[in-house]
C-alpha cells in the first residue's frame, strides 16, 4: 500500500513539474523596433509591457565596474530581482544610489569583490559612484520580467508573453511615447511592433 501510495506521489509531482514547465515557455513572442532619427538613441532604450498579470519571477543580474565604467550602462529587471556588483578595477568603486524607488550605499570595493542588492520596488534607479563622479548607470525596475533591451539598431524581442493585448511602454535617456502604442499577443506566434518616439 506504501508503494502504492508514493508512486502515485511521484507521478503527480513529475506530471505537475512537468506542467509548471511548459506553461513557463508557452505565450508568444514580440519582435520590433525603435522609430527615431536620433540614432545615437536607439540603444540601450527598454521596452516593456503594463499591467501583466500572473506571477512575477525575479532574476539574477550582474553589473561589473571596468576601466572607470558601469557594465552594462542600462539594465532592466523585474521588481524583486538581485544585481551582483563586482570590480574588475584596482581602483576603490563605492556605488549608491538616492533614487525613490532604491537608496542604497555600497562601501568601497575593489579588484575581485562583490556585493549584491535587492531591488524591492518598481521604477528607475540611476547608479552612481562616490569615488568617481563622472560615471553613471540605470537599473529599470519593471512590476513584471516582459522586458527588453535595445540593441544598437533599436531592436528588442520579448519571449514567452501570454496571450493578450498589452499597452507598451518605454524608458530612454532621451526618447519619450510618441502615441499610445499596443500590441496583441497570440499563442505560439510572434507579433511585430514599431514604436513611434519623440525627441
Amino acid at each position: 500500500m506504501n508503494r502504492t501510495v508514493k508512486f502515485l506521489k511521484t507521478g503527480f509531482l513529475t506530471a505537475s513539474l512537468a506542467l509548471i514547465t511548459s506553461n513557463a515557455f508557452c505565450g508568444g513572442t514580440i519582435t520590433g523596433s525603435i522609430d527615431t532619427d536620433l540614432t545615437k538613441y536607439k540603444e540601450n532604450a527598454v521596452v516593456y509591457l503594463k499591467d501583466v498579470k500572473g506571477v512575477v519571477v525575479p532574476q539574477q543580474a550582474s553589473i561589473d565596474m571596468r576601466k572607470m565604467n558601469f557594465t552594462p550602462k542600462v539594465t532592466a529587471i523585474p521588481v524583486g530581482s538581485t544585481i551582483l556588483f563586482t570590480s574588475y578595477d584596482k581602483l576603490d568603486h563605492s556605488v549608491f544610489s538616492i533614487s525613490a524607488a532604491k537608496k542604497f550605499r555600497i562601501d568601497p570595493f575593489n579588484n575581485g569583490i562583490s556585493k549584491s542588492i535587492t531591488f524591492e520596488n518598481p521604477g528607475v534607479v540611476q547608479l552612481l559612484c562616490s569615488c568617481h563622479p563622472d560615471i553613471v548607470a540605470w537599473v529599470i525596475v519593471g512590476k513584471n520580467q516582459y522586458a527588453a533591451l535595445t540593441d544598437h539598431d533599436g531592436k528588442f524581442s520579448i519571449p514567452n508573453v501570454p496571450a493578450g493585448t498589452y499597452e507598451i511602454g518605454i524608458w530612454s535617456k532621451k526618447l519619450t511615447l510618441k502615441e499610445k502604442t499596443t500590441v496583441t499577443v497570440t499563442e505560439g506566434e510572434t507579433a511585430p511592433v514599431v514604436i513611434k518616439t519623440a525627441n
